[in-house]
């Protein structure tokens, strides 16, 4: 599908009052018939889109308190600040960026437990093992090899809440289901998890993956999917950037067909080793009319990490002819990181 007709489709639900539908998708959640597969399991089949979710913070402002959703004042201004965003998009030329939303949601944080819709406090042992490596392109390095970038910077994955949350574009989600099975795949990085729904054990503890091992099953209209066994080289955030977890990490997320178009997603991240508590983020999964998902050509070969490598290693070059002529100087930021720790060549 090409942007400007996934623009044109969008555009349609806007016009048409799109953004009043979410206010009465919470009553309507309860009186709402998730349609069945024909061997008889919920059918939560489609494609999906965190896209509506970008104008919800992660954390709760503190203005709001414990307060999960927004009042009727609140939520005007906020779908009034949608409506002009919106309108500056369309009147602007229209890229890959920033997919237009059709929906605007009445939650104050993504964030919806603890009460205070705020992260939990790290660890001891958390705070000990962040580096300056972990934001990856987005830090300030050192960046002397692959191995010193993040795996979305690789093309290698995001992660299973990185793949979620909802981020400027790529936010597609393809549900496909069989008997025994759910298959998740998802746009950006285009990672598919296969989740068997036949009760069988986790594989043992020596066996640690990317998006980890899952395993699901139904309660009442909603799909459970408790994960274990991962690795400890994505993070909880947005791409998979930021503070890793550990290898101890358990989510369980839980999806609900809430409307024909909606689906509420849930993930609890349960990691001693690096949270106080567990924690709970929730979403709405939309499905407007014409989304469909678009190639992610992304490998680790592509040109982003030989150059910035190139780079370092020039920069190395250069500070070393520097030292030469008697010049001492820091390395110089990156340019697309000017709040960085390193500070800009000086001569001393």
């Amino acid at each position: 599908m090409r942007y400007s007709d996934r623009m044109s489709s969008q555009r349609i639900g806007f016009a048409s009052g799109g953004f009043a539908t979410a206010l009465v998708a919470l009553s309507l959640a309860a009186s709402y018939a998730t349609p069945r597969t024909h061997w008889g399991d919920p059918d939560l089949q489609g494609i999906w889109t965190s896209d509506d979710m970008r104008g919800v913070p992660r954390e709760r402002p503190g203005e709001f308190g414990t307060r999960q959703f927004l009042t009727d004042e609140e939520f005007l201004r906020r779908v009034a600040l949608d409506e002009q965003t919106q309108r500056q998009q369309l009147r602007g030329p229209y890229g890959a960026r920033n997919d237009l939303r059709s929906r605007t949601f009445r939650q104050t944080s993504l964030v919806v437990d603890p009460p205070d819709g705020r992260i939990p406090p790290l660890t001891d042992e958390a705070e000990a093992r962040i580096t300056n490596r972990d934001r990856g392109s987005f830090g300030q390095g050192p960046f002397d090899g692959p191995e010193d970038f993040s795996l979305f910077d690789r093309c290698i994955t995001r992660g299973v809440v990185g793949s979620i949350l909802p981020v400027i574009y790529g936010n597609g989600n393809r549900l496909v289901q069989a008997p025994g099975y759910v298959a998740i795949s998802y746009e950006m990085v285009h990672d598919t998890r296969i989740v068997p729904l036949d009760g069988r054990p986790h594989a043992g503890p020596g066996l640690h993956l990317y998006l980890g091992d899952p395993r699901g099953h139904w309660e009442g209209q909603t799909l459970v999917i408790e994960t274990t066994n991962f690795g400890d080289r994505t993070s909880i955030s947005e791409n998979g950037n930021g503070m890793r977890h550990s290898a101890a990490l358990r989510l369980v997320e839980r999806l609900t067909r809430v409307q024909s178009d909606i689906i509420d997603y849930r993930v609890t991240i349960d990691d001693s080793k690096t949270y106080t508590r567990p924690w709970t983020m929730a979403l709405s999964l939309t499905s407007p009319r014409g989304y469909e998902l678009l190639p992610y050509e992304c490998h680790e070969g592509n040109h982003g990490l030989p150059n910035i490598l190139s780079a370092e290693r020039a920069e190395d070059r250069a500070i070393e002819a520097d030292a030469r002529r008697g010049i001492e100087r820091l390395r110089r930021r990156l340019l697309n990181n000017p709040t960085g720790p390193a500070a800009e060549g000086t001569e001393r």
